[in-house]
């Protein structure tokens, strides 16, 4: 790579670049200075990740000890970095102490999966000690769980997926406490509520003028995870077997996906689509961010990768571009709260035995919690859905359950089982409510 471009790139950092105004993410407070592993902060494209570590950055200048000529920020997106190589890792170093009298000590890389073999250059950089690393990357193979045995005991990750419902209200300056929840302000939220689940949390999305201008970032979106995340990154050939079986997972997202089914589909439109194929690709979407995977509870390990996966989208935005919202209602709750579990890491599965229950939550070797999500309980589904809570918690020993709704709010008990039945919106501000 010709150092005129890296000398480009890096002054630009140095003499250019300008802090953007931030929207707060609810993330652990980090301070850089003192890490001690590479930092990866991981997840689908556009929600944020780049400007978290702006706000890490931005925390570091503000604290005064450190200026940008501390600091190396490179983003692996930029053109000019395709011809960029582990090995020219030190002629870049060369080149920032020309233009910033030193040599960094904090190295923040963009979107690091386009850098070849990474996950070596990482361990190479880590193991000189002389740099605090903070990398992003859109594959969830830079997940500590997925990450390669050489950077074990190097690394550590932080998810992040598009605004949460309490960042959401903190990006439409929406604040509240438990009491004010009773007021005029339950209306506002509620208000929030109804756009969020429809439009997703994409930043940019929740900032766009028009839903005109959301769908179109939203198909943009959509159309990058296709071609840049999934085609090329894994040399797709069978482009019409992913076509289909995205817009699949657009129409029946918050479903079991069924690998036999969607065989017997693609047979029948005259598409050849072997189940090992469909199988990677229905993977590739999950290392892509593109979807969130649960498996159906069992005990067993070899019983749960067995048993068909239920998949919900990474961001309800996505729902748009396949049916009218209208159709979707209950469906779309459920894929929030599906993403709010994903984005508080805990183990979560889907049970379904003579009934189904939607979720299950799993804390070390036993099941804790089971919760049963409806956009409203009527007399048509109140008995599907509390049958479907009550076999899985009789099955798993559980004494009490949770419906999630839109707005009904209420304690109830069954045949000895304690069910309380919340609103989704307020569930998902619980971690956020002020006394």
């Amino acid at each position: 790579m010709k150092r005129d471009a890296l000398l480009a790139i890096i002054a630009e950092w140095l003499e250019e670049w300008e802090m953007p105004s931030l929207v707060s993410r609810h993330q652990p407070a980090i301070d850089p200075a003192d890490l001690k592993r590479i930092l990866a902060i991981v997840g689908p494209r556009r929600p944020g990740k780049t400007f978290f570590m702006y706000q890490i950055i931005q925390s570091l200048l503000q604290g005064g000890q450190y200026s940008k000529e501390h600091i190396l920020f490179l983003d692996f997106e930029d053109y000019r970095l395709g011809e960029f190589t582990g090995d020219t890792m030190d002629e870049l170093f060369a080149a920032f102490h020309q233009l910033a009298g030193r040599y960094p000590l904090f190295l923040f890389f963009d979107e690091i999966q386009n850098l070849s073999n990474w996950n070596r250059v990482l361990r190479t950089l880590h193991n000189r000690r002389q740099y605090k690393i903070i990398v992003s990357g859109s594959n969830s193979e830079l997940l500590s769980s997925e990450i390669a045995t050489e950077l074990r005991g190097r690394y550590e990750d932080i998810i992040m997926l598009p605004f949460s419902f309490q960042e959401y209200l903190r990006y439409r300056d929406i604040s509240f406490t438990s009491a004010s929840l009773r007021t005029a302000v339950r209306g506002n939220i509620l208000a929030a509520f109804d756009a969020y689940i429809k439009h997703g949390g994409f930043p940019e999305v929740a900032m766009a003028g028009s839903e005109s201008e959301q769908r179109r970032l939203l198909q943009s979106y959509f159309k990058t995870i296709f071609y840049r995340d999934i085609l090329e990154r894994y040399n797709i050939k069978a482009r019409y077997v992913l076509d289909a079986l995205m817009n699949d997972i657009l129409e029946n997202y918050a479903g079991i996906f069924s690998i036999t089914r969607f065989e017997k589909q693609l047979k029948s439109n005259n598409l050849p689509g072997s189940k090992r194929t469909i199988a990677n690709y229905f993977h590739y979407l999950t290392e892509a961010f593109f979807t969130i995977v649960n498996e159906k509870f069992s005990f067993s390990p070899r019983q749960r990768i067995m048993n068909p996966k239920k998949a919900y989208l990474t961001d309800t935005g996505f729902a748009a571009l396949g049916r009218p919202f209208t159709e979707n209602r209950g469906r779309i709750i459920e894929n929030i709260v599906a993403i709010e579990l994903f984005r508080r890491g805990i183990e979560t599965y889907y049970f379904k035995n003579k009934n189904e229950c939607d979720f299950i939550i799993k804390q070390g070797h036993r099941p804790t919690h089971a919760i049963q999500v409806c956009w409203e309980l009527t007399n048509r589904n109140e008995k599907r859905e509390i049958a479907g809570l009550m076999d899985a918690c009789s099955t798993l020993g559980l004494t009490s359950g949770i419906i999630l709704t839109y707005v009904q709010e209420e304690e109830r008990e069954k045949d000895g089982l304690k069910i309380s039945v919340l609103p989704v919106w307020k569930w998902l501000l619980e971690a956020d409510v002020k006394e």
